[in-house]
């Protein structure tokens, strides 16, 4: 299978460059896979299409403000950090620019409360470095740091929390797992007063989400490998329902890949972490998704496989090409779909 058998052809303008305001106003296009039909919704509808007993697996990672401007020691060169995975208390690997400056030993400042010195190059250019700094590090960041949007969205947001979820609680991400920035807290309560139950999993998403697929043939595509974890208690929980015949529904692909990542061939699950960089493109047989809640991916990505592999290839880019024609709004700020 090629990566050329999903692209799609896209209006750039259909790129969302800001969140939908309140959140839960963004649309929402229902997918019926069993009778292949699509229906225009706003995401606040969704009650009517979410069951008592559903469990809804949502990912509680949250971004943090981990782009950062500064310059070098002595030089005054300007640099920017992208970091992107925590190592130990102060040391991180981290994608900069321009990477000429930055070779082992260099150091860098950001502002008076904020230094860091290159340690190590590894695979594909990163480097490792380790920071210095007065006080608590998050604060720092919170301060002076900006929100790493992707590169097609062109502007900063003024309110940072608006790139994470109203459930985002566990610092590690460099990528919003965006599927969940449309829940409000007044939704949330409204889906559990009908019965619907949330279950949080842990998955730290990477840039590598954003990677393109260079390959021709996807099969040679060395996915990103990003940390999860998932707790006894989810793992209960979903083991209930799976039992039980009721419906289990990712939040997002993130919580697709911890799924899909811990289930067993029954599709049943334990608790566990670690690193995994499962690949998921059509011909994958799901162990535990029965819907999936996502946005509009990118074409050529390994997110589009992803929906692919869950709806059927054919089936998703005609959703797409009807998404594109109804002008709805693509990518992390954008709509989302309801597959089912």
């Amino acid at each position: 299978m090629k990566t050329s058998d999903f692209f799609y052809e896209l209006p750039e303008e259909l790129i969302a460059q800001t969140p939908a305001e309140p959140r839960d106003s963004s649309r929402l296009l229902i997918y019926d896979r069993k009778n292949k039909t699509i229906t225009h919704k706003h995401f606040y509808d969704i009650v009517d299409y979410l069951h008592a007993g559903d469990v809804l697996v949502i990912n509680n990672t949250k971004v943090l403000p981990v782009r950062l401007y500064g310059n070098k020691e002595k030089t005054n060169g300007k640099i920017e950090f992208l970091l992107l995975k925590r190592i130990d208390l102060k040391t991180w690997q981290v994608i900069l620019k321009p990477g000429r400056i930055a070779k082992p030993g260099s150091k860098f400042h950001f502002g008076d409360r904020l230094s860091a010195t290159v340690k190590d190059i590894i695979d594909g250019g990163m480097r490792v470095v380790e920071f210095e700094y007065d006080g608590v590090f998050e604060d720092i960041l919170n301060d002076i740091g900006e929100m790493p949007l992707p590169h097609y969205i062109k502007k900063q947001i003024e309110n940072k929390e608006r790139y994470n979820t109203v459930y985002a609680e566990y610092n590690g991400s460099a990528a919003a797992p965006t599927a969940g920035l449309h829940f409000t807290k007044e939704l949330m309560q409204k889906l559990r007063d009908k019965g619907v139950i949330f279950t949080e999993v842990l998955l730290h998403v990477g840039l590598g989400t954003f990677r393109p697929v260079k390959a021709e043939d996807i099969t040679e595509h060395k996915m990103h490998s990003e940390y999860y974890e998932i707790s006894a208690d989810a793992a209960e929980e979903i083991n209930r329902a799976k039992r039980e015949g009721r419906r289990v529904i990712a939040v997002g692909t993130t919580s697709v890949r911890v799924l899909e990542t811990c289930a067993d061939a029954d599709g049943m699950f334990k608790a566990g972490f670690g690193e995994t960089d499962i690949f998921i493109y059509p011909g994958y047989k799901f162990k535990a998704v029965d819907g999936l809640i996502t946005n509009f991916h990118l074409p050529e990505s390994t997110l589009i496989m992803l929906v692919s592999a869950f709806m059927g290839r054919e089936e998703a880019l005609e959703m797409y090409k009807t998404a594109v024609k109804e002008k709805y709004r693509f990518f992390s700020f954008g709509d989302s779909t309801f597959i089912i």
